[in-house]
Parts: structure tokens; C-alpha cells; sequence
């Protein structure tokens, strides 16, 4: 359904799995397993994986921490995209990457659910984007010490309210790994 002429296709957006974001993360291993099935299917499927990775003056570009978790790797022919905001299309060459595959559906994995994912989420859907996030396949810290719910209610709330997302011509949509369907 999506706003953007001839791009049928669809990604699978990796988003910021990295030791410094998701080590701390909850259900971590899990996520990352979820993470890794979908990396893994969607290259049995001719499925675009795009990686995004953070950085700024606490992840610092080539550290240890910036690095993707051992657990997954990301093929040498798929594109990886390097952000410094949250909204992984804010002053990156990630539309571009996308077009060049004719990519108008995202589904979406990764790290912080409240910050990075929600913002990457939010600019898909404006930008004429279709955006699915893949419930059981995202994580955040425990940020309650400054006032934030627990981790388990991030992830619940902003799969509940993302299931509902729409505007004209594009949606959005919660799925768990089992559900994701690629093809549209």
C-alpha cells in the first residue's frame, strides 16, 4: 500500500544490534535469535537485509561496543547504513539504498524500542513508507530509574499502538517472527 511509485519490494531494516546498545537489553538473547531467523530467512527469500549502525560520542564508530553482536552477521553485499539520530533515515544515504532496490515496505527489527526504532518506525511512515515491526524482535534498557516504564511495558505499548498505525496510503502493523511475511 505504500505512497511511493514502483517500489514493491520489501527490506528487512536491521536496526542498531550492537554490543553497547543491545548487551543490557531485555529478553536479549531471544531478540537476537528472532533477529538472526529473519536475517536468515529473508536471504533464503532474495529479501533485501539492511543493516543500520549508530554512532556518537558514546558509541564510538569502530569500538567494540558499535560492532553488530557476534551472533549475527551481515553479508558483504548487504548495504549498512550509518547514522549519529535516532530516525534512521535523518542524515543518512538510507532512502537511497532503498530505492536503488525498489523497496516500499519495511519490516522493521533492532534496538532501542523507545528510541531508534519509534523514531525509524515514525520517519518510514511519513516518508510514504509501509513500516511492520516485528514484535518479539525488539528490545530496550531499563530506563525506570529516570522515570521511564519497565522494559516489558515499552515493548507491549509501542507494539500495541504501532499495530494501529496508518495514514494515507500507507500503514503500519505489528507481527511476531513467526507472522512476518515478506512478500507484502
Amino acid at each position: 500500500m505504500t505512497t511511493l511509485d514502483n517500489r514493491p519490494n520489501t527490506a528487512l531494516l536491521v536496526v542498531d544490534v550492537q554490543n553497547g546498545v543491545v548487551d543490557e537489553g531485555h529478553e536479549r538473547d531471544a531478540v537476537v535469535a528472532n533477529i538472526g531467523a529473519l536475517v536468515g530467512r529473508a536471504r533464503r527469500e532474495d529479501v533485501p537485509v539492511v543493516w543500520v549502525q549508530h554512532s556518537d560520542e558514546e558509541l564510538v564508530r569502530g569500538s567494540e561496543e558499535w560492532n553488530i553482536v557476534g551472533e549475527l552477521t551481515r553479508a558483504d553485499a548487504e548495504p549498512v547504513v550509518h547514522k549519529s539520530y535516532g530516525d534512521s533515515f535523518e542524515d543518512t544515504d538510507l532512502e537511497k539504498v532503498l530505492a536503488e532496490r525498489g523497496v516500499g515496505r519495511l519490516v522493521v527489527v533492532g534496538a532501542e524500542t523507545d528510541a531508534c526504532i519509534r523514531s525509524t518506525l515514525h520517519g518510514a511512515l511519513v516518508r510514504g513508507y509501509d513500516a511492520t515491526l516485528v514484535g518479539d524482535a525488539h528490545t530496550t534498557v531499563d530506563k525506570s530509574a529516570w522515570g521511564a516504564p519497565k522494559p516489558e511495558q515499552v515493548i507491549a505499548h509501542t507494539n500495541l499502538y504501532w499495530r494501529y498505525q496508518i495514514a494515507p496510503g500507507r500503514k503500519g502493523g505489528t507481527v511476531e517472527t513467526t507472522d512476518v511475511d515478506f512478500s507484502g
